[in-house]
């Protein structure tokens, strides 16, 4: 059996364009939490950068390469207190730019992901899609998978790393007002349907009008809160993870007459219409 592992979601402020200031923040927040045990560390959307940018030309100065200047500073900070860490940063590729999260280890970094469905919203409405498949990253502890906000209104983008094998999803979020409903239940609904832990990390704060209203949270693989900030402040939140039940999809509720498996229990042969690019409406 797999030993229990603690992982630690960072409700933050973020200062727009200060990328200096937002690193040393998150740095300063994985010592904390590296000290009480934390094994992983999740910081919110754009955590190094800021969100609400007015153009392609403002958010560019601010974009950086993975890996690149923080993704270094990260890494050593992960191999000093040996723990792992995932952020957010807008990350260049030639003219584009795309809303991008990280995760960075003792060893270096594990794996990206560039954010899939954009909102008409801050910097997604100048940032390209990502066109990378949805990935599982293994560590010697727990297998990892990462959506950023939007990603998360789509349950196919948790379903598809849940089906790769995914113990643990981690969603750095910049939700604002008019995400309750995803804060209050959404969250819980993609772990227990897919049978996986799920942390997802929203920022606090405000910024060029916009408020951020906080609800970061910790579910277990039956939906269940392991730990939550039920509120818009800076948190910091714990919950201990046990990979074995992610791996575990089989629920037996009562032996014999109430046994369920999400997974075996599927029908694709049904769902073809998921994948059909003009069956949407407006």
């Amino acid at each position: 059996m797999a030993e229990p592992l603690l992982i630690a979601g960072v409700q933050m402020d973020v200062r727009l364009m200060d990328c200096e200031a937002n690193l040393q923040r998150m740095l300063s927040a994985l010592e904390e939490t590296a000290a009480k045990g934390a094994a992983l560390t999740v910081f919110p959307e754009c955590s190094l950068t800021g969100y609400c940018f007015e153009s392609l030309a403002e958010a560019r100065p601010f974009a950086e390469t993975i890996p690149g200047p923080s993704t270094e500073r990260f890494v050593e900070a992960c191999r000093r207190l040996n723990t792992m860490a995932i952020y957010g940063l807008l990350e260049p590729e030639g003219d584009a730019l795309f809303n991008a999260c990280v995760l960075v280890g003792p060893n270096g970094i594990v794996g990206s992901y560039r954010k899939i469905h954009l909102p008409y919203l801050g910097i997604d409405r100048f940032t390209s899609a990502g066109q990378q498949p949805f990935s599982v990253h293994e560590t010697d502890s727990v297998q990892i998978g990462m959506n950023i906000c939007y990603d998360s209104a789509f349950p196919e983008s948790a379903r598809v790393m849940s089906l790769a094998g995914a113990d643990l999803i981690a969603l750095p979020t910049n939700f604002p007002p008019g995400s309750e409903c995803m804060v209050g239940h959404v969250i819980n609904a993609r772990a227990m349907e897919n049978a996986v832990y799920y942390i997802a990390v929203n920022r606090a704060g405000n910024e060029r009008g916009f408020r951020f209203i906080g609800g970061s949270k910790i579910c277990d693989t039956n939906g269940n809160i392991l730990d939550q900030a039920d509120h818009d402040g800076e948190a910091i939140i714990y919950g201990e993870i046990d990979v074995d039940m992610a791996r575990n999809k089989q629920r037996v509720r009562v032996p014999d007459k109430h046994v369920i498996h999400r997974f075996q229990d599927r029908r694709p042969e049904m769902y073809k219409t998921i994948a059909e690019t003009d069956t949407h409406t407006r």
